[in-house]
């Protein structure tokens, strides 16, 4: 019996702040460095004092493991390492290698040149920290130590994302970060082995939403665009660099062509170049439509959009502009929002999750007067929220957990009441314990690692030949693996490890005698319709066990009575197991039809007796 510990210092009962300490086999894991959009203060990188108090993380830490490139994952990554003070491995996939530093550079720069903070990172410090990277590739087993391995699978979401097995001997645990089991335009969906872990840490960002059809959430897209250009007016769409930018731009783009519109859609400075640069790079990451059409046509080479200039945003004339950060909480989206926000014309459409305490969950929120650095807006565009998230939702998460087959779920990466419930579903339809922590909070989660056996060849082959009995068609077997019969012996003559043995090899070694027992279930049935004869119950009785065992032949010793193997069945009339007056009087009334259900027994119950034989 051993531990596997897991502790949230971000994303518990909440979404941001991603940073998981997890001690495997005595092993410590840190699951994602990242930080809080809401928060512009200490708040906004996880409290790494927890894991220690003085001197640096190096010596209490075995490795780091980013998810992917977003901020939320890997914020506090340059921080954590070059402030905090961290030497360890670091590792994350190629496209997250590449990207990462490029967001974390974007956003030192609105938090320091613009906003002027200070105790942030550097420039430099970023790329220090980049130097400690160790890049993986997809199902690649990673040895960090003698005894610690990792391995990533495809987690679609984003360029790059990834969900990793951690495993120490007999323990292993499976992080997920962020994934979508749906693929998309531009990315497949996420997909793992049955890994069978001892625990399975998922987001569950959308733990009670079961999104509606992808093609009705398109079409009303486009429709609410379209409708708001033709009356001249302005469309905002908050987005990530990387992600849901590209999605919605291979729809617009396509849209466009085919209604020949003219209205200009502008996309921030840089952006475009970049992601196309980063798609051609990493090809092999994005899904199969673009693999296929990639060497005739990139479909990231947009006819319709162009870069955005600050002086678009007072142009008259509709427009659609795509703008970073998704959140409306800093940068060209912000900016942008409060130059049309005063318009009824204009028409803001966020496609994705907002973090509260942004500037975009206030706006869902339907707040019609928002303070921004210390200045107030009035809300009168039109606000719009359609779910293009590129994360699991419940039907999502669930699929997942039957794919790798956990033996216990931890949620975190959502809001506590959704975690509730999502809580409940999984034990209820798995069964297996599951929990959703609070920063701070330890779940500690016992496992049972399997034990080595040695089993006997005739064992094998005498459940070889069983299989061959209970060969059902697949729709017909049962979900569960069929138990074997069989005695477990510890030797010394064959060694300290056990045995797994048939009765009669066990009974041999050890001089045991065996004893031949007989168990006997009856099993009472209604009065049935008068139509219904013994010889009708019996033929259901055998076709439906002969469904399942169709190797085995069946015997009909008795009309009532027939066996299938060592098994032997008996239907037994009220009047077989009364007195010989009560058989005399209920012959006399029933006279010679036979039938099981005829008025003169409506009273009695009759019986199927099932017998099998055992040894012990």
């Amino acid at each position: 019996m051993a531990e596997i510990r897991a502790t949230p210092l971000g994303a518990g009962q909440d979404v941001g702040r991603s940073c998981i300490l997890l001690s495997v086999g005595g092993k410590n894991i840190m699951l994602d460095c990242g930080m809080h959009m809401g928060y512009n203060d200490q708040r906004r990188f996880p409290d790494f004092t927890y894991i220690t108090e003085a001197g640096t993380l190096t010596e209490h830490l075995d490795c780091v493991i980013i998810s992917h490139f977003h901020l939320d994952h890997c914020g506090a990554l340059p921080y954590f390492s070059e402030m905090v003070g961290y030497d360890g491995p670091i590792y994350m996939t190629h496209p997250t290698k590449a990207i990462a530093p490029i967001l974390l550079e974007d956003y030192r720069k609105i938090s320091v040149d613009k906003k002027g903070e200070t105790n942030f990172f550097t420039s430099q410090m970023i790329k220090d920290c980049m130097k400690k990277v160790v890049a993986v590739n997809l199902h690649q087993i990673v040895q960090v130590d003698s005894t610690l391995s990792i391995k990533a699978y495809y987690a679609g979401h984003v360029l790059g994302a990834a969900m990793f097995e951690v495993r120490v001997g007999q323990q292993s645990a499976v992080y997920t970060g962020d994934y979508n089991m749906t693929p998309d335009r531009h990315l497949g969906a996420a997909w793992i082995d049955k890994c069978r872990p001892d625990l399975l840490i998922t987001e569950s960002t959308y733990a009670t939403t079961i999104r509606d059809s992808k093609r009705c959430r398109e079409r009303d897209f486009l429709k609410s665009v379209h409708e708001t250009v033709e009356k001249g007016g302005k469309v905002l769409i908050p987005v990530f660099a990387l992600g849901r930018a590209q999605e919605l731009c291979i729809l617009l783009e396509s849209f466009w062509e085919r209604m020949n519109l003219k209205a200009p859609i502008y996309f921030t400075t840089g952006l475009t170049e970049k992601a196309n640069h980063y798609y051609k790079l990493f090809v092999d990451w994005t899904s199969q439509n673009i693999k296929k059409t990639f060497v005739h046509r990139n479909m990231f080479e947009f006819k319709h959009i162009k870069p955005f200039d600050q002086s678009y945003l007072k142009d008259p004339g509709p427009m659609v502009v795509f703008a970073t950060p998704g959140m409306l909480h800093a940068g060209q989206s912000l900016n942008v929002f409060k130059a049309w926000c005063g318009c009824e014309r204009n028409l803001v459409i966020i496609p994705g999750y907002c973090v509260q305490g942004t500037v975009g969950n206030k706006v869902l929120s339907g707040q019609k007067r928002i303070e921004i650095n210390q200045r107030v807006y009035e809300v009168k565009m039109q606000v719009q929220y359609m779910s293009f998230s590129a994360h699991a939702d419940a039907k999502g998460i669930m699929q997942l957990i039957r794919m790798c087959e956990p033996r216990h779920v931890m949620l975190v990466h959502g809001e506590g009441e959704k975690m509730e419930f999502l809580h409940s579903k999984i034990e209820q339809e798995f069964s297996i314990p599951c929990s959703y922590p609070a920063n701070g909070e330890t779940s500690v989660i016992t496992t049972y690692p399997p034990m080595p056996v040695d089993v006997s060849s005739s064992l094998l082959k005498r459940q070889a030949t069983m299989q061959q009995y209970f060969s059902a068609p697949a729709a017909k077997r049962p979900m569960y693996n069929r138990p074997i019969s069989a005695v477990v012996t510890v030797d010394p003559e064959h060694g300290s490890r056990p045995r797994v043995v048939t009765l009669e090899e066990a009974s041999k070694s050890f001089g045991i005698k065996v004893h031949d027992l007989k168990y006997t279930s009856f099993v009472s049935l209604p009065s049935l319709p008068s139509e219904c004869s013994i010889e009708t119950m019996q033929g259901v009785l055998e076709r439906d066990l002969q469904r399942w065992c169709p190797a085995i032949p069946t015997e009909r010793p008795t009309p009532s009575t027939f066996s299938i193997g060592e098994i032997s069945l008996e239907i037994k009339t009220p009047s077989s197991s009364s007195s010989p007056d009560e058989q005399s009087a209920a012959a006399a009334g029933k006279g010679k039809s036979g039938n099981v259900g005829d008025a003169s027994s409506s009273s009695s119950h009759y019986q199927v007796a099932l017998t099998w034989p055992c040894q012990v």
